[in-house]
């Protein structure tokens, strides 16, 4: 078959003919693969750099954890991967995949699940959203952020906060279900001063940050308290575009009521893992397929990978390679 392949970590991966992956045991299906997109996540792994990522094969190893493609009986279906999924063929764990609803579009439905993911795991567990909660989203021009937006307003938000660098992208965010803008290339002063104002009219319930560094820092500076009884608030980081670490004052710690908390591979339960497939992206699936969710998406055929895997996406979108 021919597949994305990477021999050594921090190369391009390359077009080329791989073994085609064979299925182990009763769990597992053989896929043909029609859709599989490319995220932060995927380089983060086939370059090493990502937390989750496994030992380097010595032959070669197909990239890409998730897609949509077809069973044997045409079925269409998202799964996550077991063989790397940008590639013609691919073995998944039944346990792990979604049939997709009819007339459903292969690239959004692939681009769509890293996003909720990214998103409605961290709003429904790690900050227990309440419809009429004020949300705050740090970053939320890329393409989770966006997502971000629709989900904390399907979820019941009164009020969601989106902060960015393109202005453009930002207003954009306006017509998604966002009520107010921040810019995060005001001075630090103007930044602090617009999301006190805020925060004093509408107290911020939940935090969700894709950015981490240098805004987070803000954020957390602004909810200090001053001895007096504070909101609680639940800040979930996600990402860590512009930073992996901060520095936190632990008088943001002790003046205010605080939750702190992370989502991702690894602090989801097994059974918050199993509603992400059962439940979640289900549902989701269901409104992409009535136009209820908005995504988008660039895509690139699996021949054009080497030259096309380090392209920068602009503007909130996914780049999709089709097979």
């Amino acid at each position: 078959m021919k597949a994305a392949v990477i021999y050594q970590r921090g190369e391009l991966p390359q077009y080329t003919d791989f073994p085609d992956p064979v299925v182990k045991n009763d769990g597992e299906l053989l896929i043909t693969m029609k859709a599989a997109a490319i995220k932060h996540f995927d380089k983060g792994t086939a370059s090493g750099r990502h937390y989750s990522a496994g030992k380097e094969q010595q032959n070669g190893t197909v990239i890409g954890g998730d897609g949509v493609g077809l069973l044997d009986d045409g079925t269409k279906v998202f799964a996550l991967g077991i063989s790397g999924m940008i590639a013609e063929k691919a073995v998944i764990d039944k346990r792990r995949m979604v049939r997709l609803p009819e007339g459903i579009d292969d690239i959004a439905a692939c681009a769509l699940p890293n996003a909720v993911a990214g998103s409605a795991m961290a709003l429904r567990f790690r900050a227990n959203i309440k419809s009429g909660e004020t949300v705050l989203i740090n970053g939320a021009t890329g393409f989770t952020g966006k997502i971000a937006v629709q989900m904390a307003k399907y979820y019941g938000a009164k009020k969601i906060i989106v902060t960015g660098r393109n202005e453009e992208t930002l207003k954009s965010l306006l017509t998604l279900g966002a009520d107010q803008t921040i810019s995060v290339m005001q001075t630090n002063e103007q930044f602090i001063e617009q999301l006190k104002i805020i925060h004093n009219d509408t107290p911020i319930d939940i935090i969700v940050d894709y950015l981490w560094g240098h805004t987070a820092e803000l954020i957390l500076s602004c909810l200090k308290g001053h001895g007096s009884f504070t909101h609680k608030t639940r800040f979930v980081s996600i990402g860590s575009i512009t930073g992996d670490t901060i520095q936190l004052s632990s008088e943001v710690l002790r003046s205010v009521d605080l939750q702190l908390s992370g989502s991702g591979l690894g602090s989801w339960t097994k059974g918050e893992m199993e509603q992400l497939i059962s439940e979640i992206l289900p549902e989701m699936f269901q409104l992409l397929a009535h136009d209820k969710l908005k995504v988008d998406t660039i895509s690139v055929n699996l021949k054009d990978i080497e030259k096309l895997w380090e392209m920068e996406v602009s503007d909130g979108k996914r780049l999709v390679v089709t097979m």
